[in-house]
């Protein structure tokens, strides 16, 4: 590959290098409605994918019987700290006693000192107090999609018969904070609402939300021209540095993820997101009849690792497709190796490197927004770490 050098030793071309330990799969993404969903979100990147391996299977849901093999497995090798996270799709179209099911099969295989978290992405819409109770019960930690005021997110949210979801989701806000179920919010930034940073961080305090991710978006057509919604990287850098002065007088009351990210790396860290690891091989992805894929942008067949009712998880650690897939993120731009940032960013995603023109090698595509936004914020933060760290100390 011209222009690209591996920065990290622990792989080479698409295996492992010798003596070096096998990563861990450390958490899932489970999609027990597969790319299903209610909603009919114009923005979308998941539905109605020529990729998607099964597109031609309109309706896709886990079997008990898969997510039992799922839980009993996975308890077994991720011992003593196991995740297991929801997304789809739509994963509440698996309906509430799927869930319910999913607990007893935990309880039934959970080994004395393991510890099993449990998330769930939704689009909020079919939330009721019969989930809320369950999530309180288990301590559920959900992430709920809502772009914004009502006139911003029902512009690309909508539902089958184009009517917007704003309404039903802040209802779902509610009934979360009644419950005190533990959420954050997932906002979109698109066109919609790229230049409304303060607009929107403003709304969000107003439902008393005090966790929130902010998510790119970023889409091409088959000749990588940017599909209309799509942001610019200018326009997302000139978001995160106006979102970060408005946020930081709230910077101990309110969680926003990827200033949250960048204190961690600051702080010697790993952050929580794996857009800022150095390979991409913290998370797997199951489909709902057991089908693994190491990225949820890329479940496409040629990606595919193994199946868990064939393959031990062990089995599919050790997959050369896996190491192939996490070296990807290992292909450093020229531009990377000179970068002020780099033991920051670590070349951004996969996703948004291989967006335009399907090409891993390239820059990441948001890589302007990044370095406006680190050049603002890793002072400021840095001093908070520090400080931070001192404080603790003395106590």
């Amino acid at each position: 590959m011209a222009g690209a050098v591996g920065l990290f030793p622990l792989y080479k071309g698409s295996g492992i290098a010798s003596g070096s330990a096998i990563p861990r799969i450390t958490s899932l993404l489970i999609k027990p409605a597969s790319a299903v969903c209610n909603l009919d979100c114009e923005y979308c990147f998941y539905l109605d994918r020529d990729a998607d391996p099964y597109k031609e299977l309109p309706a896709r849901r886990m079997t008990l019987d898969t997510l039992e093999r799922l839980v009993d497995g996975y308890l077994f090798y991720s011992y003593p700290q196991s995740s297991f996270i929801f997304q789809g799709g739509e994963p509440t179209l698996a309906g509430l006693g799927f869930f319910e099911k999913l607990v007893d099969f935990q309880k039934q295989y959970g080994r004395s000192g393991q510890n099993v978290g449990n998330a769930l992405q939704t689009n909020g819409t079919l939330l009721d107090e019969h989930w809320c109770r369950l999530f309180r019960e288990y301590n559920w930690f959900v992430g709920l999609s809502l772009d914004g005021p009502e006139a911003i997110n029902d512009l690309y949210r909508y539902n089958k018969q184009k009517r917007g979801t704003w309404r039903r989701v802040v209802e779902s806000v509610e009934l979360l904070q009644k419950h005190q179920v533990e959420f954050n919010i997932l906002c979109v930034v698109s066109q919609a609402n790229v230049e409304k940073a303060k607009e929107l961080y403003r709304f969000f305090k107003g439902l008393a939300v005090t966790n929130i991710q902010f998510i790119p978006l970023a889409e091409f057509d088959a000749s990588g021209k940017p599909l209309p919604f799509t942001i610019s990287a200018e326009q997302y850098g000139r978001f995160l540095v106006e979102l970060f002065d408005v946020w930081w007088p709230d910077r101990r009351t309110v969680h926003i993820r990827f200033f949250d990210n960048i204190a961690e790396s600051l702080a010697g860290l790993r952050p929580s997101t794996c857009t800022m690891h150095e390979t991409c091989d913290s998370y797997v992805v199951v489909e709902y009849n057991g089908d693994i894929f190491p990225c949820d942008f890329f479940v496409e067949k040629p990606w595919k690792l193994g199946n868990i009712l064939v393959d031990s998880w062990s089995e599919i650690a050790r997959r050369p497709r896996r190491f192939e897939f996490a070296s990807k993120k290992t292909l450093a731009h020229p531009d990377c190796l000179v970068c002020e940032y780099q033991s920051i960013c670590h070349g951004g995603c996969p996703k948004f490197r291989a967006g335009p023109q399907r090409q891993f090698e390239d820059l990441d595509y948001f890589c302007f927004a990044y370095k406006m936004i680190y050049a603002k914020a890793t002072g400021p933060l840095r001093l908070e770490v520090a400080r931070n760290v001192a404080g603790m100390a003395r106590h």
